[in-house]
């Protein structure tokens, strides 16, 4: 039988992306997606959401695109693959599990005033240059 290991999450960036560079130049791209599940609270019986936080790292040309034209706040959609890491660090020993992107698509509109708009298109769509 063969494993699956495949995940799907939209939600909205919770900072701004994070690029930068392995040693031997290949670009990699943090980002940070908060996404919402809706669950009945236990005592009042009604609907809230619970916010769920998740590492997303998307690497080359689709990470530059994502530093380049993204920002906190904005909507994004992103298929990937979970990936589980561990670190030894000064605070000890961490285990943790984060997204590594295949796809990252801009989901809403950019923002008028800054960087993250300068790939829209006058139909309101986005040009990704990849």
């Amino acid at each position: 039988m063969q494993n699956i290991n495949t995940v799907v999450i939209t939600g909205n960036l919770t900072r701004d992306p994070e690029l930068r560079s392995t040693p031997g130049g290949t670009s990699v791209c943090g980002l940070r997606v908060a996404v919402n599940a809706r669950r009945k609270d236990g005592k009042s019986g009604e609907w809230v959401d619970k916010p769920n936080f998740f590492n997303v790292t998307v690497w080359g040309a689709q990470g530059e695109a994502c530093a380049e034209h993204l920002a906190k706040g904005r909507p994004v959609a992103v298929e990937g693959r979970l990936d589980w890491r561990e670190h030894d660090g000064d605070s000890g020993h961490r285990e943790y599990v984060q997204i590594v992107a295949n796809t990252v698509q801009f989901l809403g509109s950019a923002p008028k005033n800054g960087v993250a708009g300068a790939g829209e298109s006058e139909e309101g769509e986005e040009e990704i240059p990849f």
